[in-house]
């Protein structure tokens, strides 16, 4: 990202462009329903059921991955931020949930989210059906394995292109795309640090959740315990009033990437990890002549349920 280095001044920043992936616009999820619809196959499912919030980029990947195995899917949105208009509710990741032919339900903020599906899979199970359920994001050992390819995909590409980074960077919040890449990356010995930029908990918890679910997942691969507490660093400082609120750091983000670089990040997850990103450049955290990698997780289609965050004027005459 050659200039929004030059307009930061510091390290050099690569990107990993996960919102390229090739799933009803792209994004890291679909690393993780690579090995996770694979496993519904597996276990005979003929319809999935999933979670997330209103503006769900992982719900969306697996509406379109359900399409593609000619699975039904059920969907249960959970209202995190208290919006009802309908910019938020229903455009943006919602309209390409139902345009894939999903079944969409809203739950209150708050709700057990684990026990609506399984509810749900109870009803799907009396009518004959046989549900896989798939945790939020999903982010479970199998889910995480997406993640634990991508690290060596990752290192395989470095070393082709002769760039050895301090840091990869990417936004944290169910936690199984860092701990994918935490148990990669430690497992194949490579030394490089993985910096989550929380966008939703408070750093103690975040970083519990990862480090339990990277040590799972190096047991599901039969590695034992070779992930240390130290291995898992998360800043969770760029939330801001919450899960899926927007900042003044999130909007400055995603216009500087969007007019720099010609790429487009979300609302919810790239814009505040890359507003994570920018400050601590600013701040010198980084060595100048240094070389990073910012995990690019997707989810530009939530930027249309946020049309009012970035104050952008009329046409010009």
């Amino acid at each position: 990202m050659k200039n929004l280095s030059q307009k930061l001044g510091g390290p050099r920043i690569w990107i990993k462009r996960d919102d390229c992936t090739g799933l009803s616009t792209g994004g890291n999820k679909t690393r993780k329903l690579e090995f996770l619809m694979a496993d519904a196959l597996a276990q005979g499912a003929d319809v999935v059921i999933t979670q997330g919030a209103t503006q769900s980029n992982h719900a969306r990947q697996t509406a379109a991955a359900a399409c593609k195995l000619s699975m039904q899917c059920h969907i249960l949105l959970e209202d995190r931020t208290g919006r009802n208009d309908a910019d938020y509710v229903l455009n943006g990741n919602v309209l390409l949930d139902r345009l894939h032919g999903a079944t969409v339900a809203r739950r209150p903020g708050g709700a057990d989210m684990a026990a609506e599906m399984e509810k749900l899979a109870d009803q799907l199970r009396a009518d004959g059906h046989k549900p896989y359920v798939i945790p939020g994001g999903g982010s479970n050992p199998v889910g995480a394995l997406g993640y634990v390819n991508c690290a060596l995909e990752l290192l395989v590409q470095l070393n082709d292109m002769g760039i050895a980074p301090t840091h990869v960077v990417h936004g944290t919040g169910s936690a199984g795309t860092q701990a994918g890449l935490v148990a990669g990356l430690v497992a194949a010995r490579s030394g490089i640090p993985v910096l989550g930029i929380g966008v939703r908990a408070p750093r103690p918890k975040q970083e519990d959740m990862v480090l339990s679910l990277a040590r799972r997942t190096c047991d599901h691969m039969g590695l034992g315990d070779i992930v240390a507490s130290e291995d898992v660093v998360a800043n969770c400082d760029y939330v801001g009033d919450g899960y899926g609120i927007g900042t003044p750091g999130m909007v400055e983000a995603v216009r500087m990437v969007a007019e720099l670089e010609g790429i487009l990040l979300d609302p919810v997850y790239s814009g505040k990890a890359m507003a994570g990103l920018i400050d601590l450049v600013r701040r010198g955290h980084f060595e100048a002549d240094s070389d990073l990698v910012f995990l690019h997780t997707g989810g530009s289609a939530a930027l249309f349920g946020y049309p009012d965050a970035f104050g952008l004027p009329g046409y010009a005459n």
